[in-house]
């Protein structure tokens, strides 16, 4: 992935409606934003990373917050048509959820009157629609599809766009994911024992499982050189359970040496990692086990999962336009670590976990995405800018 570099960035996420708000409350954030809301698990209010004020409009909620990442992309997508043109143009986005929360009501409404609403479309809630959305709203003409491998999409997108760079299938690549939040989500990891009835505590003793969010991210991909580059990707699947990960972490272990392979870099070129992190039993003991193993015990790393929730086919492409954010800064500043401080001594030692700054200005960023089935990516994103 020599010549994949990001050009723009955009993103709306508990943390704020744009990427400003977003840059600032990422590093200086002393608290959580989550929001206790019982509206998509009724009867037990749990903490939920909601977007608060979503300004745009569409047809479902998940293709809301999508418009709302779309408009700051707009002006350089259109320059971009005008060298490229829209055919040489691709759209590559990751979702677990595309337009569920409207089948939901659609389904709810269907029991009580007998009929569907007539705004309601089955095509809603298909995981084309995403992808389908934002080659509508920007007129483009290239390759599109949307990946759908839980919580691995969004960062799979983002691998997915480099690859077709690198074969010069297309000039630029939109990539990211959206999910938005539905009681199938919510509900579901109830019945997996896997939320928290308080706010989301990764890597500590006092960990109990994970807070669903929802969010939406975008990045602009092309050959031509940008102020970071993707660097490398590492891709596994270890299928050992269906929604259980590996407990000693090969497949995650063999995703970040793939990465680094990659990208042609060795473990302590590494300066921080945004872990997947989700706060779970088993995938913190297995994420500190492969990262340990790798990359060894002092990397600076945290889990930004307390300040946006678990965002599930949005969280891969969220969190790398975190660590994008991350890398250009010159200060060295990393994203706020909000847990508690308190080491579970079952967990790899990972004397990096809460920093908060490293020890010079980042030069390269691991983002770990980890999902059911055993699917593992990690990537690597390298400062460019001066």
């Amino acid at each position: 992935m020599n010549s994949c570099y990001i050009q723009q960035v955009s993103a709306i996420c508990a943390l704020g409606p744009d990427i400003a708000t977003i840059a600032t409350q990422l590093f200086t954030a002393t608290q959580s934003p989550l929001t206790f809301s019982d509206a998509y698990s009724p009867g037990r209010p749990l903490p939920l990373g909601i977007v608060a004020d979503i300004p745009a409009q569409a047809d479902t909620r998940n293709n809301a917050l999508l418009a709302a990442a779309i408009e700051p992309l707009r002006a350089q997508v259109e320059e971009l048509k005008m060298r490229f043109g829209a055919d040489r143009i691709g759209v590559i986005l990751g979702s677990s959820t595309s337009g569920i929360a409207e089948g939901e009501a659609a389904v709810a409404h269907h029991l009580q009157t007998g009929t569907f609403p007539p705004a309601f479309r089955y095509g809603q809630q298909e995981m084309s629609a995403p992808s389908a959305f934002v080659v509508d709203q920007l007129q483009l003409q290239g390759p599109s599809w949307t990946i759908s491998t839980a919580c691995t999409s969004g960062a799979k997108a983002i691998a997915s766009g480099a690859r077709l760079l690198a074969l010069g299938v297309c000039d630029a690549v939109v990539v990211g994911g959206a999910d938005s939040l539905c009681q199938l989500t919510v509900e579901g990891f109830m019945a997996l024992s896997a939320t928290s009835a308080e706010i989301t505590n990764p890597f500590s003793l006092n960990r109990r499982g994970i807070n669903i969010g929802e969010a939406a991210a975008l990045l602009i991909l092309t050959r031509e050189p940008g102020p970071v580059r993707v660097a490398g990707a590492g891709e596994t699947s270890d299928a050992h359970h269906i929604s259980a990960p590996e407990p000693e972490g090969r497949g995650a272990a063999a995703a970040i040496s793939a990465a680094l392979a990659d990208a042609s870099l060795t473990p302590d070129a590494i300066d921080y990692i945004n872990l997947h992190g989700t706060a779970t039993e088993q995938n913190d003991r297995m994420e500190s086990l492969a990262v340990a193993r790798i990359l060894g015990a002092d990397i600076p790393c945290n889990s930004t999962k307390p300040l946006t929730g678990h965002t599930l086919g949005a969280a891969g492409a969220l969190e790398a336009v975190f660590c994008y954010l991350a890398l250009m800064r010159a200060d060295g500043k990393l994203p706020s670590a909000l847990w508690d401080g308190v080491v579970d001594p079952e967990l790899a030692t990972l004397n990096g976990l809460g920093a908060a700054t490293a020890a010079k200005p980042l030069h390269y960023a691991m983002s770990n995405s980890f999902a059911f089935g055993g699917n593992n990516i990690s990537l690597i994103l390298e400062r460019c800018h001066d």
